[in-house]
């Protein structure tokens, strides 16, 4: 199978990395100037892993879009809605996009496959693709689970039989929106865990897993839901790669900032959490590890007394 990916960063690179190792011919998409793409043309490795010979790369969105009967895109969510605009002013027909990242959209509180549909204007395949599991494990050999969801059980299904293997097991997720908001919103949690870690009070970890799980939950249902989806695998689930692992970027954002330690890679949770609080308004459906989180990052709140005042709430709250 022909298989395209947008988005030449960490997670996108390993993506086309991945199609390539189990058989698919891949071409990897970078916008012009991308420095991660100049780094993969002028060297064909990066930090996490070397391209083998076989696999494309270039800069030419139609060229990618041409390529692929499936594309993966994998970009800064802010930004999906910019390439969807390109992307629609090509031929689309036929083609299948998988959205291999997490988020909502900063200004509207969107899902990020409705800022996919709201831009796009031809008929298309959609689904996305969530869950546990880092870079540096993948390419290790190091298998673990995921998940593809769409509002299409044929989409999913053909998506799971293209890229299942021994190194990632797909599974179906049959509600989009809380496989949406669910692997978004674990973002946040972790780098809730990630502050906790910062100040040795990883003891609380427990405490945070069980009340970010249920407010998150809550909202989901909420938006219409169902609200034991976020204890599958694209919230709960990929909670271990999230609030505990040294590769997650989230986690370690979260600790370097009550640390004030400059962290300069991408932490999708620092966004997420903006628009986490525009979703709570609009559902009226409290979040209080989100607030809390907002509260330090955006409001310039003491991380050590927010947190401090989220775990002794009173004790007739429920969890």
């Amino acid at each position: 199978m022909k298989v395209s990916v947008l988005g030449c960063g960490r997670w996108g690179t390993y993506q086309g990395w991945y199609a390539d190792h189990i058989g698919h011919d891949v071409l990897i998409w970078g916008r012009p100037g991308s420095r991660n793409l100049e780094t993969l043309v002028q060297t064909r490795k990066n930090d996490y892993l070397n391209l083998t010979p076989t696999m494309a790369l270039t800069d030419d969105l139609k060229k990618a879009v041409q390529h692929g009967d499936m594309i993966i895109i994998s970009v800064s969510s802010q930004h999906l809605r910019d390439l969807a605009i390109k992307l629609n002013q090509l031929d689309l027909k036929g083609k299948t996009f998988i959205l291999a990242m997490k988020g909502i959209e900063n200004e509207t509180g969107m899902r990020l496959t409705k800022v996919m549909e709201s831009e796009i204007q031809q008929k298309i395949n959609l689904a996305i693709w969530v869950g546990p599991g880092h870079v540096q494990s993948f390419v290790k050999g190091i298998p673990n689970c995921m998940l593809i969801s769409s509002e299409n059980i044929d989409v999913t299904k053909s998506i799971i039989e293209a890229f299942s293997s021994d190194l990632i097991r797909l599974y179906i997720g049959q509600d989009l929106i809380g496989n949406e908001i669910g692997a978004a919103a674990k973002n946040v949690i972790g780098i809730a865990a990630g502050m906790l870690d910062g100040f040795d009070y990883g003891s609380l970890k427990g405490a945070l897993m069980a009340r970010g799980s249920r407010e998150i939950s809550r909202l989901v249902r909420a938006m219409g839901g169902n609200e034991l989806t976020i204890y599958g695998l694209s919230h709960i689930g990929d909670y271990e790669a999230t609030l505990f692992s040294p590769f997650s970027n989230n986690r370690r954002f979260g600790e370097d900032f009550v640390k004030k330690i400059p962290f300069t890679k991408l932490a999708e949770g620092a966004s997420t959490v903006k628009s986490l609080m525009l979703l709570s308004e609009k559902y009226q459906v409290e979040l209080p590890v989100c607030q809390a989180i907002y509260d330090v990052l955006y409001n310039e709140k003491d991380p050590k007394e927010v947190l401090s005042n989220l775990f002794v709430r009173p004790t007739t709250f429920e969890f």
